[in-house]
């Protein structure tokens, strides 16, 4: 790409310049206090994707009153006390020369009173299942007004704060959504007419914050029985006052329909561009969409086709804060494979991301070369291999990484054949590219060991080297083949007619469907109580329906083989032992073990700057971002050990 690309371009938008039509779309982070005030952590977060390129950075959608809240850390703009941590947060931003947007909310039904410490409130009483399933109360009329005076009062703070454009959200079954789906609101007074509400925030925000760029982000359909379609969805943008507004943000779904809100990776890239086109086509405001946008050419298509006028992208930039300006440049971006553990990680805090460890940590992450250059072996190319070798070899350090096999990427690129990880395959070849043009000498096919290292002077050594599944010792085990699920994908051996396997985690969720998928016929037998307990909400949401329907695979949960013939297992259930069928080869997925059998003799080297290990081999590996994270903060304790001059003897 270049600078003649579609998204390079200006845009106008109501009072303000958009620099490129790349926006940082109103993702939920979480990083606030938990009263709501801003954060020095925030604003690095969202500084950093204004360095990036991006020309207008949304924060999250932020409450405008206090029982609106719906996260434990989410930003709040509902006192006065909050406007000087935003204005800090909007001279940070602008230093880079983006624009600053705030999205207004309540969260109405989805608020959650063990976090607001509030009885939610909704235009009808509808408990949010996803959520917990708290009764809202109703609201009455004066509450009503009192809510929508709220959102212009916090359009007021926001706009003395420095905030150069303001978004109402609309969609994704929040407060505004609620009053405009026939799903949520059954009243039968005034507040019927689904976009009265909607219409009063909108006059609010113009008589308390006059002159500002004001748009709505809304779900183009909602996903549920009885809620909005797209066609009832066009109606009511139809019936509000748009001629009032700068621009439209086009999404989809609610909490209930919540894959159209976050979609999974196998989903299709830019899928809800065609349901944009309608309002770029007929309203005379910019128009922007949301969905899969992870590709410079997705974005380029859909603004070129005319589809929308600029793209609004939440988990890329997560993912690749430097994505604008690659993209504008040609230049090489770290890719979002779409796993969705930053979404399914909100309730418990802070969000990560799964490829970018310094995500939420950007005020630690290091910005200079090292002062002193060493040499280190890293022993294995999976994820946290490579990414040790990267991050080493990116602070100027000699790297050479080593992996038995014949090509890098360990497990992770095993998972990438997988039908659930279309994208995982995306970060191997980007750490093929990274560590190719970052100098890393790689050995594949070989095996690194203290003989081999012991004449080569390493500085460091990282051990990278993995896990494996643990032993499972099964009577009767010799009367058929038996492997780890991980030898089966290893070997690339052709979609059997019938397999069974031992585990119901989410390796053994994911081989069954991608078997399923071939037409294998597919007995799971697991000791956990549901399949794929260990996946994230997202994931299941797409995944379990799917097994469900299959009328290829056999379940049985809760119990554990205690006994292999050659056509059947014994298994127990609650104790109670029954034999059961169970074709073809016996896949075991019990999890793993750190791959450690290197460790001690990895020592005897006594290297001056210490043996590290990271990932599965550390016992810290459970997720790609928990990998990625030990790697990247052994890559910095191994630089700043070179600065001192120390020796680390671990």
């Amino acid at each position: 790409m270049n600078v003649t690309a579609p998204f390079a371009e200006p845009l106008d938008m109501g009072t303000v310049r958009l620099r490129n039509r790349f926006v940082s779309a109103p993702m939920e982070r979480n990083y606030c206090e938990v009263d709501g005030t801003m954060t020095d952590e925030y604003i690095a977060y969202l500084a950093r994707r204004a360095e990036g390129g991006a020309a207008l950075i949304f924060t999250e959608a932020s409450y405008v009153r206090a029982d609106g809240k719906g996260r434990i850390r989410q930003m709040g703009v509902d006192v006065d006390e909050r406007i000087p941590g935003i204005k800090k947060m909007v001279e940070a931003i602008h230093a880079h020369g983006a624009l600053v947007g705030v999205e207004l909310n309540h969260g109405g039904r989805t608020a959650q009173g063990s976090v607001s410490g509030f009885v939610p409130v909704a235009p009808t009483p509808i408990p949010c299942m996803v959520v917990g399933g708290e009764m809202p109360e109703q609201l009455d009329g004066d509450d009503i007004e009192h809510i929508i005076e709220c959102f212009g009062e916090a359009a007021a703070r926001c706009q003395k704060a420095g905030v150069d454009v303001i978004s109402l959200h609309g969609g994704h079954g929040y407060l505004i959504h609620q009053f405009l789906s026939p799903a949520y609101n059954h009243r039968d007074d005034e507040w019927a007419e689904p976009t009265l509400f909607v219409n009063r925030v909108i006059a609010a925000v113009h008589e308390h914050a006059p002159g500002i760029t004001l748009g709505l982000r809304f779900s183009a359909f909602e996903g549920v029985d009885g809620g909005l379609d797209a066609e009832t969805t066009r109606a009511r943008i139809d019936a509000i006052d748009t001629d009032r507004l700068d621009f439209l943000d086009v999404s989809a779904g609610n909490y209930e329909a919540g894959q159209w809100i976050i979609q999974p990776g196998e989903w299709s890239r830019g899928l809800l561009a065609p349901y944009a086109e309608q309002y770029q086509r007929d309203f005379d405001i910019p128009v922007g969409v949301a969905g899969r946008i992870t590709s410079p050419e997705t974005a380029a298509r859909i603004i070129e086709s005319g589809q929308a006028n600029f793209v609004s992208m939440a988990r890329t930039l997560h993912a690749d804060p430097d994505f604008p300006n690659h993209a504008i440049d040609g230049g090489r971006y770290r890719p979002c494979i779409a796993c969705n553990y930053c979404i399914d990680s909100l309730a418990a805090g802070p969000i990560p991301c799964s490829v970018n460890p310094w995500v939420g940590r950007e005020l630690d992450q290091p910005t200079q070369p090292a002062d002193a250059t060493v040499r280190v072996a890293v022993i294995g190319a999976g994820p946290s291999g490579m990414a040790a070798a990267r991050d080493l070899a990116l602070a100027g350090h000699r790297v050479d990484l080593y992996d038995e096999r014949p090509s890098l990427g360990g497990d992770f690129a095993l998972a990438s054949t997988l039908h659930e990880y279309p994208e995982y395959g995306r970060i191997v070849d980007w750490y093929l590219a990274e560590l190719a043009e970052l100098g890393v000498q790689c050995h594949t096919s070989t095996r690194a060991d203290a003989a081999l290292l012991s004449g080569s002077d390493f500085d460091a050594i990282v051990l990278a080297a993995g896990g494996v599944g643990p032993v499972v010792d099964l009577p009767g085990a010799a009367t058929r083949t038996v492997r780890d699920v991980r030898e089966f994908l290893v070997s690339g051996d052709p979609a059997p007619e019938a397999i069974t396997i031992f585990g119901a985690d989410r390796e053994a969720a994911a081989v069954a469907d991608d078997l399923l998928q071939k037409g294998t016929q597919v007995v799971m037998i697991g000791p956990q109580e549901t399949i794929a307990h260990d996946v994230g909400r997202r994931g299941k949401i797409v995944l379990l329906p799917r097994l469900a329907a299959s009328e290829n695979l056999t379940t049985y949960l809760s119990s554990i083989v205690t006994k292999v013939d050659a056509e059947s297992v014994t298994i127990s259930t609650g104790g109670v032992l029954s034999e059961v069928d169970a074709p073809g080869e016996l896949l075991i997925s019990q999890g793993v073990e750190p791959r450690s059998e290197l460790l001690t003799e990895l020592r005897s080297l006594a290297p001056r700057l210490g043996v590290h290990t990271v990932g599965d081999a550390s016992g810290d590996g459970g997720s790609i971002h928990a990998a990625l994270v030990t790697a990247a903060d052994v890559a910095v304790a191994i630089t700043a050990a070179a600065a001192a001059r120390q020796e680390v003897h671990a």
